[in-house]
């Protein structure tokens, strides 16, 4: 059973796709990046979803979801709306997925509700990353500032940030541009993009990171300019309980690029096996 709905939590609309598995215990929650939507998991989801449960979640205020300035952007609010989603659908139990901004995002649901994620999947995940400098925090009390964000994305544009962020660039079609920027035909998105500049506090520090006691499996692509191998090496450093996939020929979009492997190396985390998680033939460890 499948359906996409809209829901309010926290005072926002959140959206959210549900794939309800007949048999399977276990429900994965899909957390995408900054600028991205449950779009980005287009290719990964067919394939989760033939073992799991899954939920996919636009993150506000990105995709289908709410764009509202009551609204409160920051990382631990957005980690606390998605266990409130999960909540109110009756799961007290769940695998938290989350690629780039997604990972920061899951790991400060890892942190702070322990008692319903389980086990956490990072894809290239953000990492120690500072809380905007004053200046900035300050200018996006100016009138109009949202106009100054819409013109900077516009100006570096979807096809040129989509090469950036994947190592195949003939992978990148009329639907893969579509995709990603329709989110972005509407004014709204970019006075949220503005409060969410001003509410982002920094990412978890060290110290944070080494009371995450759930198990996570880390999966990057070597090639990912975005958020470097290096920032999943010292990840690893200081998540006790974490292991390090890195797929070969893939840069930061890796569910896009290798759902495949994703796929396969997610089943033997999930599962549980004694064994470690290999790198499948397209990756190393």
């Amino acid at each position: 059973m499948e359906f996409a709905r809209n829901k309010t939590v926290k005072g926002i609309d959140l959206y959210y796709e549900h794939y309800v598995h007949p048999e399977s215990k276990e429900t994965l929650v899909l957390l995408h990046g900054f600028l991205s939507s449950t779009f980005s998991f287009r290719h990964l989801i067919p394939l989760l979803k033939e073992d799991y449960n899954v939920i996919s979640v636009d993150l506000p205020p990105f995709g289908k979801s709410g764009k509202v300035s009551s609204f409160k952007y920051s990382y631990h609010n957005l980690a606390t709306t998605v266990v409130e989603l999960m909540k109110s659908l009756g799961i007290q139990e769940f695998n938290v997925v989350g690629h780039s901004m997604g990972g920061q995002i899951a790991l400060n649901i890892l942190l702070h509700y322990p008692e319903y994620a389980k086990k956490g999947i990072l894809l290239c995940s953000s990492g120690y990353l500072k809380k905007a400098k004053l200046p900035l925090v300050l200018s996006s009390y100016i009138p109009y500032f949202h106009l100054y964000v819409k013109f900077h994305l516009a100006k570096s544009g979807v096809k040129q940030n989509l090469q950036n962020v994947v190592y195949n660039h003939s992978m990148i079609n009329d639907e893969m541009l579509y995709g990603y920027l329709s989110p972005f035909l509407e004014d709204d998105i970019f006075k949220a993009l503005t409060m969410m500049i001003r509410h982002r506090e920094g990412d978890l520090t060290s110290d944070e990171l080494k009371k995450v006691e759930a198990p996570c499996l880390m999966i990057w692509g070597e090639h990912d300019k975005v958020v470097p191998v290096s920032v999943g090496r010292r990840l690893k450093k200081d998540l006790r309980n974490s292991e390090l996939v890195v797929l070969k020929e893939t840069g930061h979009l890796v569910p896009e690029e290798r759902p495949e492997e994703v796929h396969q190396l997610i089943n033997r985390f999930i599962i549980g096996t004694e064994e470690k998680v290999e790198a499948t033939a397209n990756g190393s460890r």
